[in-house]
């Protein structure tokens, strides 16, 4: 079944590069080239990926990219940056992109990120929910993650959390208090043949210590220098401490 891919580029040159090649693939291919229609088209039909450019008329690639996580779309993002646009790569890794790749890329390059992220997702897909107790609810102390629903509370309270970084959550609750390396993380979330580097794993894990300040001290990810990180949780507090 061919995959829906929307591109999301206002470029003409490389809007057509982009659906050719994709095209050729035996993908069917949607083209927008304003921010505007393109966040239109993304929050109101199903594709299966979005390649997003970052600079865009009427509404820019990161904009368009956090209305959609903050309204559930969760289709997979890989977004077009420019060669020195290293902080819109970390700004859009925070926002919930899947991926990115920087212009100038070759084709093979473009084809080889596509394949692995729609191959990732669909691999998501297929695996069973963990089964932990009865596969609807993790507990470690004050923190509650619930796989199913992909929600997470803490203390009590909800803690808002992009796909990703879910995901980083929970294979680190998965093994409480283990060291687990850079490479574990990427394997397990981004999968073997993810091309991106560990600082994805790295803008992740950040994002998620900035969440978790709501109660350091039940539950807070350390980080082993050289090696990974690991997640630390406490005992559920008491009725007098909570008072």
């Amino acid at each position: 079944m061919a995959q829906r891919l929307l591109v999301i580029e206002d470029e003409p040159t490389l809007a057509r590069l982009l659906s050719y090649n994709l095209t050729q693939e035996g993908h069917d291919v949607t083209v927008e080239d304003h921010g505007t229609s393109g966040y239109e088209r993304a929050s109101s039909q199903e594709f299966d990926l979005i390649l997003l450019d970052i600079m865009l008329p009427g509404m820019n690639g990161l904009e368009i990219l956090s209305k959609l996580r903050s309204t559930g779309v969760k289709t997979p993002v890989i977004i077009l940056t420019a060669k020195n646009g290293e902080n819109e790569v970390v700004q859009g890794l925070k926002l919930g992109a899947d991926d990115y790749i920087t212009k100038p890329f070759g084709v093979s390059e473009l084809l080889a990120r596509v394949d692995a992220v729609l191959r990732r997702v669909s691999g998501m897909e297929e695996q069973p929910t963990p089964a932990e107790e009865d596969g609807s609810r993790i507990v470690l102390g004050e923190l509650e993650i619930y796989p199913k629903k992909y929600e997470v509370t803490l203390s009590g309270q909800p803690i808002q959390l992009r796909p990703k970084e879910f995901e980083v959550l929970l294979y680190l609750a998965k093994k409480p208090g283990v060291v687990l390396t850079r490479d574990d993380l990427m394997n397990a979330v981004w999968g073997f043949d993810y091309i991106g580097g560990q600082r994805t794993v790295d803008v992740h894990v950040s994002s998620l210590r900035k969440k978790l300040e709501l109660d350091p001290e039940t539950v807070h990810i350390d980080s082993i220098r050289g090696v990974g990180y690991k997640l630390v949780a406490g005992k559920r507090k008491t009725v007098s401490q909570l008072r």
